[in-house]
């Protein structure tokens, strides 16, 4: 009878708490979901450029199943490579075809090359002595999946850490009683706000550097770039999930709610931050993609680990990441002060 009355108690607990029950259901579905979507997409189409190609060759080529741009020159081509227009362009050089890959990406590069050969097919039957160079502009032949996808996965890893344990901490103190009593002293919301935001970043700071470090000189996650750069956009993405987890942790009564806010919160940008090919994901999803701060996270790191990028290449996506974080303490303040009686 104990047994039957604790688990009776357990039930009208978890039945009263609607978040809770809401979460269980809606939670697992939207991930599953969004799995769906993902897996079941459609295949990529590699964009592939045709730079100055004799006519009785170009008419010879299959263009099925591939993006296909005619240019003159190979400089205009190069060109769209760098602003991600082109996976790819082929040229021939003393009557031998030469392909030039964009290659951050291996699965894009495995699609392209699959396609050229399937389309250069009938021209290497009747000269079978002719072969296909193959040139990068990032990375090589032996890039592997963990180069490409270790970026996103950096990125991830310090944003969830940082999103619980920022919403975590900022629970504690408000089911502790300091913030009630912070709001009772003279002080102001937004120094408040303030205060925990710069005590949890120096933490923040220090274990983004940590885990970055880790993750480029011990586990040699491919790094073409300058550290420093990867710093800074780790530093500027601890400070937006910093900064999303407590604004989340207001609307959290207890610790388990701000964990069960995760798969709602964190674990659907895993698919909008590049881990996945956008283009093959159904077009009233992807969009979502551009509204998430990871998604502009990955990209930086990208384009400095993967690409070797400077500065200039990573500013408009540190810029966006600021904005994300200065958008969450605006709302931080306003919730602030509409639950003034946490």
């Amino acid at each position: 009878m104990k047994v039957m009355a604790l688990t009776k108690r357990i039930l009208q607990q978890i039945a009263r708490d609607r978040r809770t029950m809401a979460l269980l259901i809606a939670a697992p579905i939207l991930v599953l979901t969004m799995l769906h979507l993902v897996f079941n997409g459609e295949d990529y189409v590699p964009k592939i450029g045709l730079v100055d190609l004799p006519r009785s060759i170009e008419s010879q080529i299959d263009d099925t199943g591939a993006e296909i741009h005619v240019y003159s020159h190979e400089e205009d081509a190069m060109k769209e490579i760098s602003s991600g227009e082109l996976d790819g362009y082929i040229t021939f050089v003393h009557h031998s075809p030469g392909i030039t890959l964009e290659g951050s990406d291996p699965s894009v590069n495995s699609a392209a090359i699959k396609w050229i050969r399937s389309a250069f097919e009938p021209l290497q039957e009747s000269n079978p002595k002719q072969e296909i160079e193959i040139s990068y502009v990032h990375g090589s032949s032996d890039m592997g999946s963990f180069d490409y996808f270790g970026p996103v996965l950096l990125g991830f890893f310090i944003f969830f850490f940082v999103f619980l344990i920022a919403g975590v901490s900022f629970i504690r103190e408000r089911t502790t009683g300091t913030l009630e009593k912070l709001l009772s002293t003279p002080i102001r919301k937004w120094e408040i706000i303030m205060g925990y935001v710069l005590g949890f970043g120096l933490i923040t700071m220090i274990q983004s550097t940590i885990i970055a470090w880790y993750s480029i000189y011990v586990l040699g996650m491919l790094m073409e770039g300058s550290f420093w750069h990867v710093l800074l956009i780790t530093l500027f993405l601890a400070l937006t999930a910093l900064t999303l987890g407590i604004l989340i942790s207001s609307f959290a009564n207890n610790e388990l709610q701000m964990i069960q806010f995760i798969p709602v919160i964190v674990v659907p940008q895993i698919f909008f931050s590049g881990l996945f090919n956008l283009e093959t994901i159904s077009d009233w999803l992807s969009w979502i993609g551009p509204y998430t701060p990871l998604y502009y996270a990955a990209d930086a790191l990208r384009d400095v680990m993967v690409r070797g990028e400077g500065f200039p290449a990573i500013y408009l996506d540190l810029l966006l990441l600021l904005g994300f974080s200065a958008l969450f303490l605006l709302l931080n303040l306003l919730v602030l002060r509409k639950y003034r009686e946490i």
